[in-house]
């Protein structure tokens, strides 16, 4: 069974410095048919203008992910962590007891775009820790790159739960398969371009749940790149 979740239909913030668009409820926007997927809880696709950002604030018992996907989004926490995330870095923040952070566009001139993305760890309480991680888009071109998961391999980041998260890069008319376990879940989520996912159409911003589904078929359709989500 795939659920589409389309682009236009996700909840919406505008606050001049910030464009976001949520995938699942968060902040102001409520819908409780969309309060996220398994233990994926949050993504949410931002554009930060130049010089704008997020004053510091606090996040506990979350597995706090940052994908960037043009710009540079500067960053410091309160456990002395200063760093500037560019386009195929990630990074991951597990708050845990409790962190603060702050964000911002490191460019006076250019936005940021990025999704950030909240996934539930499997246990509260955790000690926070900070990880991130380059990606050259060659070693996610025309093929899956695990990104994060609990049992990370290949320079891939850690995260506390049974769920792993892979990117892929095509060409237009490349296509990628993935085996899905009759025991798991997945969402798909496209970052830019057109696909389709065994036969249904989905474009930039759209995503899609996926359950009981054995073979995941991805087409491009125009040159696009999509995140997977394995979740448990």
């Amino acid at each position: 069974m795939i659920t589409l979740r389309p682009a236009g239909e996700r909840g919406h913030a505008y606050f001049g410095w910030l464009d976001s668009y949520h995938t699942f409820s968060f902040g102001n926007y409520y819908d409780s048919n969309h309060m996220g997927f398994r233990s994926l809880r949050v993504i949410n696709e931002d554009r930060v203008a130049p010089t704008g950002g997020f004053d510091t604030h606090s996040h506990r018992d979350m597995e706090i992910l940052t994908y960037v996907l043009s710009g540079a989004l500067s960053h410091k926490d309160s456990m002395g962590n200063t760093a500037t995330i560019s386009a195929n870095e990630v990074q991951r923040i597990t708050a845990g007891t409790g962190i603060a952070h702050s964000e911002f566009n490191a460019s006076d001139a250019e936005p940021v775009h990025f999704l950030q993305i909240w996934i539930q760890p499997d246990q509260k309480g955790l000690t926070p820790s900070y990880q991130e991680q380059t990606f050259p888009a060659e070693t996610r071109q025309g093929q899956w790159r695990l990104l994060a998961g609990k049992n990370p391999s290949d320079g891939a980041i850690h995260i506390n739960q049974d769920a792993d998260l892979y990117a892929a890069l095509l060409k237009s008319g490349e296509q990628l398969q993935f085996p899905l376990r009759a025991d798991r879940y997945a969402w798909l989520q496209v970052t830019q371009g057109k696909v389709s996912l065994n036969g249904q159409s989905l474009e930039a911003g759209d995503g899609a749940a996926i359950h009981a589904e054995t073979l995941l078929e991805v087409q491009a359709h125009s040159d696009a790149e999509v995140l997977l989500f394995d979740l448990a």
